[in-house]
Formats: C-alpha cells, structure tokens, sequence
C-alpha cells in the first residue's frame, strides 16, 4: 500500500467523524544476498558491500543483468517518479531544500566471479518512458553469458545518499527507514511466465503507484549503525555485537522478495509469540498503549488466513508504527515487515490501526508469497488485499462498524470502500487491469483498491463464497511463491466453477470479467414499476353484431401485478428479484439482466409491499442501492408489513446515503 493513500484514509475518517502452526513449504529462492551496510548518520549516506549468487531460470543464455536503484527516484525533480506524481505533498518535504535532502544511489564497483570488472559497462536505461533524466534502472553487460539454469556471482561495492522525508523510505529527524534501497536485480522472465512468448528482464523505472517486482531470495544482512540505536529489520535476528565505535546486526531472512529494516535510538519493542510465529512491535515510547491494538488484530489475522488460505511460513513479523515525522513510511508492506500508522487521540471505535495492520498483513500472502506484479497488474495485489480486509475486518468486530463504531456513527469496511470507488471523481476513469504507472488522470487508489474489491466481492455472490473460498485455495496453493498474472487467477475461477457451478454457469466467467475487469461500464439495476393490474369491462361488437355490449369482467379473488425492471448501466449480469406480500411472505425471480428492461407478472391473492432487486445485495457492484427496491402503497389493514418495508428501505437510504457522507 502506498503510504500517501493511508494517510488519506485517517483524515478522511476523521472527516466523516467530524460530519457524524507454522507452514513448512519454502520457496525455490534464484538469488541469495550478502549485504554489509555501514549506516553514517552525520552525511546520512549508506556505504554498502553486496555478494549476489542468481541462476538462470531459463532456457536461454543471458549475457546482461539489470539492476534496481531506486534512491535514484529522489535524485531531482526530473526522474520519473517526479514526473508521474509532480511534488512530494509539502507536509512531508519541508525541509527537502533546505537541508538538500534529495538521495541517490550508486554502483561504484561490480565484479563477475571470475575477478572481471564490469563497472565501465554498466549503462542507465529507461524501459518505460526514454526519460533519460532518470536514473533508477541500470543494465550491465557480462564479459560471459550465463549458461541455461546456470548460475553467476557478482560482487557490488554501492553508495547511497538517504533521502529526506520522500515517500516509503527516508530520514526524519533521528528515525530511519529504509526501503527499497539497496541495488537489486530484476526479474528474468522465461517464455511462458505470465504469458510471456520469449524470455526478458522485466525490470521497471520507480514510479510512484506500484512498488516492486522481485525473485524470491535469501538474504543475510549485516547492518553497522551507532551504538544506541536499535534496528527493526525483515527477518530474524542472528548476532548483535559491539565494536568500538558501532553496533553489528545481522539478520536472516530466505525466501522473501525483498528486505527492508528501520533504526532509531528512540524505539522501544514489545514482543509476543503466537502459532510459534514472533510478533516483534517497534514505536516511541508515547504510542506504546497501541501495541495490544495490533497484536490482537494480527492474531486474529494469522489465524483467519491459516484457515482460508495457508498458515504463514516465516518465525517472525514484525510491526513499526513510526514517530508522527516518520507518517511517509506508515501504511507499507514488506516481506516479514509491516508499517503502521496511529495517533494517540485514536479511541478504540476508530479503527484505523486495525483496518491498517491488517490490509499490511495481508500483502505477506498478496504479493509477498504470491508475488504477482504490482506495477504491471496492481489488481492482483491491491485488489486481493482489500477484499481480504473487510473479511477479515467484518468477521473481527461487524460489517456494519468494521471500521468506526464510534459516538453512534458506524461505517463498515466493505462499504467503505464501495463508496470509496463510486464517489471517486470519475468511477469509469480506467479499467481494472491498467497499469499502476498509467493511471494517466487519477484514479490508482479508487479503482486498483476499490473497484478491484468490489469486483471480487460481486463475484464472490454471483457463485457464493464456498466456490469463492475454493478458487481462493486452489488459487494461493498453486502460485505460492511464483509470479502469476490475471490470466492464470482467472482460470482458477474458471475451473472452479466448472466443478461446483456446471449448471449455472456452463461457460465459465469469462463473459463477467471482459466486463468488469478488462471494461469501465457501470452496474445499476433498478425497479422501475409496480402496478396493480385492473381487469376491465369488455366493450364493442361480440356476439351479437346489431348492438354493441358491454360485459362485465369476471370478479376474481386473485390480483395481478405487472413488474418492470430497468438495467440502467452496461453491465449485465443475472438478477434475484424478492417480491414481499402483505401477509410477509416472500417470493423469489430470476432475470439474466441483459435487456435494457425486464417484466413479469405476479399473481397472488394478497397485495404486493415492496418488490426488491438483489435483496442479499450480491451485487456490490451496484452503484445504487436505492432504485434497488420499491414500495407500494399498502391497505389500511396492512400497515404492519407496510411498516416492516419501509423500514427496510430507509436502511438502504442511510447505507447509500454513507456514500455521500
């Protein structure tokens, strides 16, 4: 997650209130890491020693690597992450200038195995955008291919300039945190990898929406930092020794993404155990009343996610929930290590330390153990992670007041974010499946999060969560630790429903995805009429053709009602229809939604309350739940089941009505 976006979340909440047992299996790592870094607080500069050891994954002989530098992206205002977002948010750069807080990073030194160096060939590319400003992306030519399935080692001696205050990473003030910092190879995708037809080094500028695409590795990582400060890190502890003038910390931590650690003389830690995992929390000392917030959420998190997914394979997690000058890096997820936000005026009822921790820990299984691209195809991780959060939320307290139950004002999670994406300032701005860098006019957050959600929440009540939480499994089980694309998520949905749903679905969900994924139509269905259909009296020429007759209609105890359905938006998809009677039972239709509007009649010997589309609101995607239902006037001896109608839909007022506010 972005931490920008986070940070919109907490002052939008506020806003609204101010209106109102451990898994075994292992990942077949390609690359192993050796870092040694030497952290120097006075230049605030990183001086680092890197051993790499990749192998080919292919069948194709590799005669160049590509690297990540991504502290390149703060360089100057002229990199493409710069260009995509424009400045950084003044609240998080005030003293950029002043204090020349801009970083780089740099290959000083890089050495194949054999003592070749290689450093005169190494060469800055833009893949993305031939911005040739941009510096964050470098390729490095090889005096010998690396032979298919084959492996090569090479030493890098780098340095880095730390940022101040830019977003996900940076120094402010004495609290350190370091993301995506340190040179890291690219991913080289073989032919067939995510509907690749030849192998390729897929390795992207930094922008500012999507993070990173790695390999899965191993890394020992040494870091050498002052005496009193203490370090945060992925992974778990191996040795912390003395020297002179510093502190020696090594971690380990394999078959992981990526690594990222924190440092501050000011943090305090707690720590706990649960399902033999170490839950590790690290703050000031002024937000230390939070930790039981989030260790009893994660709790709950590892244990809902064992259940529906796989217990979570590595010893330790750890939580930071930075200083309030440390905000930019809250609201982030890394391999074993998450990044929260709070402020001590949050009460309980306001739940955004839970709703945070639990979206971060989500990410360890979308795209930490499944790691999909999220530059490329952001959905698969943003979109996963944020339907996984109002599960996880709404079964932890309530999906009325999943995220603030508070002085009488409650709004769930799943509707939040439903109305996140449809009041967003313009809800068909881009399909689902365009890429994080190429939201060109906005849109990232309400469509890669929200949208995405409330896609996967529709489907999961066109085909109910027992097939859901099947596709669910099959879906993690398959690609744990490998890099699938939305292709291969859809034919798990797709062989899924052949198996439970042959019947109702006999030729797949590809007709729904075309148009909720690849498409930006809108969704809304409505119930245009009711009425009460009048028998009249037959007039004219009959049987006798010498006078005209008049014949009275047959009085019947039964009435007949013509129902009319509107499908007011382009998506189309099939429709459950409950129509209430006034002695409060209920009948159910069906209609496949595909016309532009619908009718049936309803014959009954008692009078029609309320006719209502989707009542088990199946149809997230639905932008108006309002026109969902209608109710007609009632007799006067049927004020009670009247009663009970219009109850019902001044909720669906008041639910749509948190849309607005």
């Amino acid at each position: 997650m972005f931490q920008i976006r986070s940070i919109c979340i907490v002052l939008t909440l506020l806003a609204t209130l101010n209106g109102s047992a451990q898994s075994k299996s292992v990942a077949q790592a390609l690359s192993n890491y050796n870092i040694h870094v030497t952290l120097d607080t006075t230049n605030k500069k990183l001086y680092g020693q890197t051993s790499i050891t990749w192998t080919n994954p292919s069948d194709d002989s590799i005669d160049e690597v590509y690297f990540h530098l991504y502290y390149n992206a703060f360089k100057n205002t002229e990199s493409t992450f710069f260009s995509d977002d424009g400045d950084i948010p003044d609240f998080l750069s005030t003293q950029i200038d002043e204090v020349c807080g801009w970083g780089w990073s740099n290959i000083d030194k890089i050495l194949d195995s054999d003592g070749n160096d290689l450093t005169n060939s190494i060469a800055y590319v833009q893949p993305d955008d031939q911005n040739t400003e941009d510096k964050s992306v470098v390729r490095c030519s090889l005096d010998s291919p690396i032979a298919p399935r084959s492996t090569i080692a090479l030493t890098l001696e780098w340095t880095a300039k730390i940022p101040n205050t830019m977003p996900r990473t940076g120094y402010n003030k004495e609290f350190y945190f370091f993301a995506q910092w340190f040179p890291k190879l690219g991913v080289y995708e073989p032919a067939g990898m995510r509907g690749n037809t030849q192998g390729r080094w897929n390795c992207h500028q930094y922008h500012g929406s999507g993070e990173y695409y790695s390999d899965f590795s191993n890394y020992e990582l040494t870091m050498e930092v002052p005496h009193d400060f203490i370090i945060a890190s992925s992974g778990s502890l191996q040795n912390k020794t003395k020297q002179d003038s510093s502190t020696v910390w090594t971690f380990q931590a394999d078959n992981v993404i990526d690594v990222t650690w924190a440092a501050s003389p000011h943090f305090i830690k707690k720590t706990i155990q649960h399902n033999d995992i170490e839950l590790n929390f690290y703050t000031y000392p002024y937000k230390e009343h939070v930790s039981e917030r989030y260790f009893s959420t994660l709790r709950f998190c590892i244990d809902f996610l064992k259940e529906h997914l796989a217990p979570y394979p590595y010893p330790t997690l750890t939580i930071i929930d930075p200083p309030i000058h440390g905000l930019y890096t809250g609201g982030m997820e890394y391999p074993t290590l998450i990044t929260s936000i709070s402020f001590n005026f949050f009460p309980p009822g306001f739940r955004t330390p839970e709703t945070l921790v639990t979206h971060e820990y989500i990410h360890q299984y979308f795209m930490q153990m499944v790691a999909s691209h999220e530059v490329e195809e952001p959905w698969l991780d943003e979109g996963f992670t944020t339907y996984w959060e109002a599960r996880i939320l709404d079964s932890l307290f309530n999906e009325n007041n999943s995220m603030i139950c508070l002085g009488g004002v409650t709004i769930g999670n799943k509707e939040y974010n439903r109305s996140e994406f449809l009041n967003s300032p313009n809800p068909k701005i881009a399909a689902i499946n365009t890429r994080a860098n190429q939201f060109e006019f906005g849109g990232y957050g309400p469509i890669a999060y929200n949208k995405s959600a409330v896609m996967l929440q529709t489907l999961e009540g066109l085909i109910g969560q027992s097939t859901m939480d099947n596709i669910w499994k099959e879906y993690f089980t398959t690609w744990q630790f490998k890099h699938p694309h939305s292709q291969d998520f859809i034919d798990v949905v797709n062989t899924q429903v052949a198996k439970h749903l042959p019947d109702l679905y006999p030729e797949g969900m590809d007709w729904y995805f075309e148009q909720v994924l690849y498409g930006t139509n809108e969704c809304d269905y409505a119930v245009a009429s009711v009425d009460k259909v009048i028998e009249s009296n037959k007039r004219g020429f009959f049987e006798n053709l010498e006078n005209c007759e008049i014949i009275d209609s047959i009085e019947s105890e039964e009435k007949t009602f013509e129902v009319t359905l509107h499908r007011l938006g382009e998506i189309k998809l099939p429709i459950d229809i409950q129509v209430t009677f006034t002695d409060g039972h209920q009948e159910s239709y069906q209609w496949d939604g595909r016309q532009r509007g619908h009718q049936f009649l309803v014959t009954s010997d008692q009078d029609i309350v309320s006719v209502t589309i989707d009542p088990d609101r199946k149809i997230y995607l639905d932008k108006n739940f309002i026109n969902n239902s209608k109710v007609l006037s009632p007799n006067n001896n049927s004020l009670s089941s009247f009663s009970r109608a219009f109850t019902a839909n001044i909720q669906h007022i008041l639910e749509s009505l948190n849309l607005i506010f």
